[in-house]
């Protein structure tokens, strides 16, 4: 093939695909063992899922192990594993402090985290801690240190860690937002462990902010909006998507799931230019004015839960995480059908072809495959909660723990399994 025509072909695509490569290093590296530390909005198992379930689809070549040991009640001196006395805590200062700190947050991790021999902890703490008042210093102050000596630990034992500041409490009705005590107070926590992550050299992921401003946009557009299903405190589906959007991005997710273009005009008839960008593209064809190619993704995108749909409309998340891309230039009808496989996608028009479209707002066999892996990883982690909560911690028989520990064995093995991106045939028919 002449490579100045295969260059040229390429400089169509770039453009395109310039804006989602990843300006830093994702958080998540190849054979992590993640823990995800937090309270009850931890062990909803909602965000966590999600962001285990983009990083296995984005890098299925990868290997990742993901616990989640989110505790409901539980704040940054890890109460509720180790019991202190809270009204001391907050009156100490010094020495005194740091010795309360460092027992308890010490028993609590090397029970529940260090066991997993963690290299990337995610730690949520701040809900609880603010005791849903008006802003306290002196909690502030045992909060700062437990979140200090968290870190102090964990990368200690050679773990990243990233320190995700609580998302706002969403009340309902007339309540504004930003005026709340509460909110006011989660902010000054947010900007406390803002301190604490430049200071220790941990990762910092502002929840807060994000999320604040898109609860206030759509207040404004409605005054009885409520974005985040759920309660107040816990969102559900939808308010834990848009968590898991703020914190993605803040880790350096890359927004590319992946994009291939086809040149199919005259001038490059007998080459058909591909452009490949995570994907590889091959067997091309153009017959009677129907394009077809086969097209391989080295990833698939990042399953979005169907009960989590609102989130779409509220934030960018598809354009900022999940571009599955595709372009065809030098077609001639003024329409196309696309089918993957025999199976009817979606119409567009020339023009948006050739300009570029993303495949992820479409029912797609990769989408398909995406939400079987996000399926598996929320049936895995269920069966870890067991295993941890209700065996492990409760001193249940071994011989349950050993049960457990082979279920948790054959989902990840059928995770791993699934989340392997498969051929699949493009065909591009001219509608009349």
């Amino acid at each position: 093939m002449n490579k100045r025509v295969l260059g040229i072909g390429c400089v169509v695509l770039a453009g395109l695909l310039a804006r989602c490569e990843p300006e830093k290093e994702f958080f998540f590296k190849d054979n992590d063992s993640v823990v995800f530390l937090g309270d009850s909005i931890t062990q909803q198992k909602l965000y966590t899922t999600y962001l285990e379930a983009y990083t296995l689809t984005r890098f299925p070549d990868n290997r990742f192990r993901f616990r989640n040991v989110g505790w409901g009640g539980d704040t940054a001196w890890l109460r509720k594993r180790f019991k202190t006395d809270e009204k001391a805590l907050f009156s100490a200062t010094g020495a005194v402090l740091d010795e309360m700190v460092e027992k308890a947050v010490r028993a609590g991790l090397q029970r529940d985290v260090l066991p997993h021999k963690p290299t990337a902890v995610t730690v949520k703490f701040g809900m609880n801690d603010h005791a849903y008042q008006a802003f306290r210093e002196d909690i502030c102050r045992a909060y700062v240190r437990s979140q200090t000596e968290i870190v102090n630990i964990l990368k200690a034992e050679g773990a990243r860690v990233a320190l995700l500041t609580p998302q706002p409490i969403e009340d309902k009705p007339p309540a504004e937002h930003d005026k709340s005590v509460k909110n006011q107070s989660l902010r000054k926590f947010s900007d406390a462990l803002r301190d604490v992550a430049a200071a220790k050299g941990a990762v910092y992921v502002d929840q807060f902010a994000p999320y604040m401003k898109l609860m206030l946009a759509a207040r404004a557009a409605k005054p009885d909006a409520m974005i985040g299903g759920g309660d107040a405190v816990h969102p559900g589906p939808a308010g834990h998507t848009l968590m898991a959007w703020a914190i993605l991005k803040q880790l350096h997710a890359p927004a590319l799931v992946s994009g291939g273009g086809v040149d199919v005009s005259r001038w490059f008839f007998r080459s058909k230019v591909m452009c490949q960008k995570n994907c590889t593209l091959s067997n091309v064809k153009v017959r009677n004015g129907t394009v077809s190619f086969d097209r391989l993704d080295h990833a698939l995108p990042m399953p979005v839960d169907a009960r989590a749909a609102a989130a779409l409309s509220l934030a960018p998340v598809n354009d900022e995480l999940n571009r599955y891309m595709l372009k065809v230039a030098g077609l001639k009808a003024a329409r196309y059908a696309l089918t993957i496989d025999g199976l009817h996608v979606a119409e567009f028009s020339r023009e948006e072809l050739a300009q570029g479209v993303n495949l992820v707002n479409y029912s797609t066999p990769n989408a398909v495959q995406a939400m079987q892996v996000l399926d598996l990883v929320f049936k895995k982690n269920d069966v870890y909660f067991e295993r941890w909560r209700k065996v492990q911690l409760e001193n249940g028989p071994a011989a349950k723990l050993a049960e457990l520990d082979v279920r948790i064995s054959e989902l990840e093995a059928q995770i791993d399994a699934a989340r392997k991106p498969r051929p699949h045939r493009f065909e591009l028919t001219p509608q009349t």
